[in-house]
């Protein structure tokens, strides 16, 4: 799935360049049996999603990690677009970071892509004394061919952003990116733009206090962050640390626009269902504003954070927003970058509808609680979640897992059944989602019993692990 370019490096030149890609055949998900009762471990699903192929919405591969209760979670490349440059990398290694185990995977993709096989294993020992970091959580390549990991704790489940650099060709740990020192106080999601000299990261919590579920009195207690940290990309140092305030808190998933001449992006936050636009000032420093806000509804005796989930088409016109609590997707016009304009939206599951036991009281919206969905005669549990879009712009994958120990407390019926995958059919040209009634991966078939599957990857990349210079 790369580009037919003599000399070239992996990836596409362009974003543009990038939506212009062969359609997506298949698509590479972590499986997690952590917090299910299934003792068995977590596995690299392999998903055929052409609709030309005989085992088209079929797991057609399954590599097993060789350990227990890891909480595989997001996963990145070894070589993405940043290295387009470089015709001697390929993008054939799939790094898979375990959340709470803190080993790290190394996973050869080249050889075969339709059936992957186990290539190394960074052990946490490794990370814990080379780096006084854990918990890893964002993976992405950097143009120099090092690969660059987030963490989100210490050793000892205390809240800890710092970065862990892993040899591009041995995978072997080289240290920290962050100078000594200059760890933020939480971690989660990075986004790098050396054009501009700056990285961007964000706040989930403290491992110990969000392992086994959510407690709002962890967020009172200061568990929980607040702040976008604004680091200096040549030099390392941190340099700002913008605090978005309860209507921020939990800030997660961090997006710059991908055109890399942009000097503006986005991130949801979790906590009140808020996206913030973060931008270079005059001044040259960085600042945030609120530009969505997902009214809250009141319900009988429930009171939850919203989890959402963002990305940014490679256009830079649409944000999708996966709002995990309510149960809907949201497609919002950003060509206004200050003023983004809803233009569809598509409830997939969620913790309100019609025949549940929560009751909406009050809705500033004015929605009614929606009903369940059913693809290909299975109602689907828990809801959306993870997302990501293809080259074109045209199909919107989706999958319902947030994290096993959330996933346990939220919907404990995803526990028993299973996450899905699904696919919406997105109008690129007005705006508009659509299911496709023919597309569902039912995990809850699994041979080991029901799993939990959460983020996409494509073998030749995508609008969430590449990065342009």
């Amino acid at each position: 799935m790369a580009t037919k370019c003599t000399g070239c490096g992996p990836g596409y030149k362009s974003p543009l360049d990038a939506m212009k890609g062969p359609r997506e055949e298949i698509v590479y998900l972590p499986c997690i049996y952590r917090n299910t009762g299934i003792q068995k471990p977590d596995y690299l699903a392999t998903v055929d999603v052409d609709p030309k192929s005989p085992t088209y919405c079929q797991v057609i591969h399954r590599l097993p990690m060789p350990n227990l209760n890891d909480e595989l979670h997001h996963s990145g490349w070894n070589a993405c677009s940043s290295c387009f440059g470089d015709s001697s990398k390929k993008r054939n290694r799939l790094i898979l970071p375990s959340l709470i185990s803190s080993r790290v995977y190394i996973v050869d993709t080249g050889t075969d892509p339709r059936a992957p096989q186990m290539h190394k294993i960074v052990e946490p020992t490794d990370i814990f004394w080379k780096t006084g970091l854990a918990n890893p959580h964002t993976t992405h390549c950097l143009g120099n061919g090092q690969i660059m990991i987030s963490s989100i704790g210490d050793p000892s489940g205390n809240g800890k952003g710092g970065f862990i650099l892993l040899d591009g060709k041995t995978f072997e740990v080289v240290g920290n990116w962050e100078l000594p020192g200059e760890a933020a106080p939480f971690g989660y999601d990075f986004w790098y733009q050396p054009r501009h000299n700056v990285m961007m990261s964000t706040e989930w919590g403290a491992p110990k206090a969000l392992a086994y579920g959510f407690n709002l009195e962890h967020v009172k207690e200061g568990l929980y962050g607040s702040k976008i940290h604004v680091w200096d990309w040549t030099t390392h140092k941190r340099l700002q640390s913008l605090d978005l305030g309860e209507e921020g808190a939990i800030p997660l998933e961090i997006r710059f626009l991908h055109d890399p001449a942009a000097t503006e992006g986005y991130v949801g936050c979790a906590l009140q269902g808020t996206v913030f636009r973060f931008y270079r000032t005059p001044k040259g420093e960085w600042a945030a504003e609120k530009v969505i806000n997902v009214p809250s509804k009141k319900v009988e005796g429930w009171a939850l954070p919203v989890m959402p989930n963002i990305l940014i088409s490679l256009d830079d016109r649409f944000l999708y927003f996966s709002n995990w609590l309510h149960g809907d997707i949201r497609q919002y016009d950003i060509t206004n970058r200050r003023n983004p304009r809803l233009a569809g939206q598509l409830f997939l599951g969620g913790s309100i509808l019609n025949d549940g036991p929560v009751k909406v009281l009050e809705d500033p919206e004015n929605q009614s609680q929606p009903p369940p969905r059913t693809i290909k005669g299975k109602r689907i549990p828990g809801s959306p979640q993870m997302l990501q879009l293809s080259l074109d712009g045209k199909r919107l994958y989706v999958t319902t897992s947030l994290y096993s120990g959330w996933d346990k407390q939220f919907y404990p019926e995803m526990i028993k059944e299973g996450s899905v995958m699904m696919q919406i059919d997105v109008n690129t040209a007005n705006g508009g989602l659509k299911v496709n009634e023919n597309f569902l991966v039912d995990f809850g078939k699994e041979p080991n019993g029901p799993a939990l599957a959460h983020e996409l990857r494509y073998p030749g990349g995508d609008c969430t692990s590449d990065i342009w210079l």
